[in-house]
């Protein structure tokens, strides 16, 4: 598959609705990810396993509203074994109800059919302070 394809299959599933342990089949067993922000927000940081990507999307979607989701694709950008997609997302933090809007980055690589490296870059300033008591 190329990196066209992974890359369409993840937001497909992502997009789906589909189990978070279904996605992270995309993905290898050693991987490198990071989305890089606030302490406080406990989706971000450092992940190096496969499983760890479900446990990404159930700790997120625990801290969402998903149903008042709002993701915009703006553009995805190829070149090789490398993606990055630029776009905007809004979100409802479940704990104050506060919607936060912003945009967005995501970096993949991928290697033999899977995402080997993946990076979210968003204003985690933003987050953090919807999610502040």
């Amino acid at each position: 598959m190329a990196t066209r394809d992974v890359v369409e299959r993840f937001f497909g599933m992502v997009g789906g609705g589909a189990d978070p342990d279904d996605i992270a089949m995309l993905f290898a067993e050693d991987i490198d990810w990071d989305v890089p922000g606030s302490p406080s927000i406990p989706w971000t940081g450092r992940r190096s396993r496969r499983a760890d990507v479900a446990e990404y999307l159930r700790t997120l979607g625990a801290n969402i509203v998903p149903e008042e989701n709002v993701d915009e694709v703006e553009a995805i950008l190829y070149d090789g074994d490398h993606a990055v997609m630029l776009g905007r997302f809004g979100r409802v933090a479940r704990s104050t109800g506060r919607r936060y809007e912003m945009a967005v980055a995501m970096h993949f690589q991928v290697s033999r059919d899977k995402i080997i490296k993946f990076r979210l870059y968003e204003d985690s300033f933003q987050v953090a302070n919807a999610y502040a008591e």
